[in-house]
């Protein structure tokens, strides 16, 4: 009788942890739940059934966060690289490094109106919003009042709005940069805190929040996300994701990783679609109201990664640029169309 009775235990048990698994793996439920209010955090135990859930369902669930809390708008953000290389960082998977030999273009800040005219030919083609990006750790003081006067001349001429992306900046910088017009800065946390060290030791992980945090305090919404693909673990990806839901972060950019010759990450393995598009959907189940921006890498998928537009993305870095290879302001525009998708400007 015993001998019984323990296997009707254990055979209940085994009931109970299997339906408690499906409980876990019920990704539809999960984002029913998202849109209902619920925000995942690192206090939640199923985070790591995301990397094994299957996707068809995930991509759903991620579509139908992005549908009922941030809508059909995608966001389409345009930069212009206003100084590259020289760049003194020793990020491992960036081009511009000093550190590495590279093919990468080397030039001073542009001239003022090469930037303007690029904002304004920008602005025709119906885009949300336009950033002068710089290599470099910060700009020199002269450089930096070069920029905010082609910021302030950029206010007065066009209606796009205006972001920025260098590096890292005082708070009496951030507090002009605004003034000067700016509404946006971007800066990446890049990957997890744990598998930063990996990737940089010029600056920290904590050097990149507390740059966040000074602009955040200034009144500037913070675009940041990461790269992946640069060895990190599904897990690291996760606990970016989570970061960037602690942050606050309205704006996360995910960039796949295209190996670059003469960087220590050439030698990498390529992404597959599908890891591209898990990562995607991961991050709209965690930061369900942020814009979570297509981005570097889309040549890597079909189509520039049409299929991530279904699966939880809802903005995109366009244009002709290195980021974008392959896609244009127009293409983008005519395949976001297609998939019925509202791509009228926000300044309009």
């Amino acid at each position: 009788m015993q001998k019984k009775s323990d296997e009707n235990t254990a055979a209940s048990y085994n009931k109970n942890i299997t339906e408690s698994m499906v409980i876990l793996m019920d990704t539809l439920k999960l984002a029913n739940e998202i849109i209902s209010g619920k925000r995942i955090d690192k206090k939640d135990n199923y985070l790591s059934e995301f990397i094994d859930t299957d996707l068809d369902k995930l991509k759903k669930g991620a579509d139908m966060i992005r549908a009922a809390l941030v809508g059909e708008k995608v966001d389409l953000c345009t930069i212009i690289n206003g100084r590259s290389g020289k760049c003194g960082e020793n990020c491992k998977f960036c081009a511009q490094s000093a550190h590495y030999h590279t093919s990468c273009e080397v030039y001073d800040l542009l001239d003022e109106d090469t930037i303007v005219e690029q904002a304004k030919a920008n602005e025709s083609e119906g885009v949300d919003r336009f950033a002068i990006v710089c290599s470099g750790h910060h700009p020199s003081e002269s450089d930096f009042e070069k920029i905010i006067h082609a910021f302030e001349r950029m206010n007065k001429e066009c209606k796009i709005e205006l972001c920025t992306s260098l590096g890292f900046l005082t708070s009496e910088q951030f507090k002009r940069l605004k003034k000067a017009g700016v509404t946006g800065i971007h800066n990446n946390i890049e990957t997890s805190r744990r598998f930063f060290p990996q990737i940089c030791t010029t600056h920290t992980f904590d050097d990149k929040i507390a740059n966040i945090k000074r602009a955040q305090a200034e009144g500037l919404c913070v675009c940041s996300g990461g790269i992946i693909g640069m060895g990190e673990t599904w897990e690291d990806r996760i606990d970016m994701a989570l970061t960037l839901s602690e942050l606050g972060i309205t704006s996360i950019p995910i960039n796949s990783l295209m190996p670059i010759p003469g960087t220590p990450l050439y030698g990498n393995k390529r992404l597959t679609e599908e890891d591209i598009i898990r990562t995607i959907a991961i991050f709209r189940y965690i930061n369900p109201t942020a814009d979570i921006r297509l981005a570097g890498g889309r040549a890597l998928m079909r189509n520039d990664g049409e299929d991530t537009f279904t699966s939880g993305a809802s903005a995109s870095i366009t244009g002709n640029m290195l980021t974008t290879s392959g896609s244009t302001i127009k293409s983008d525009k005519e395949m976001l169309t297609r998939l019925g998708r509202d791509i009228t400007p926000v300044w309009i």
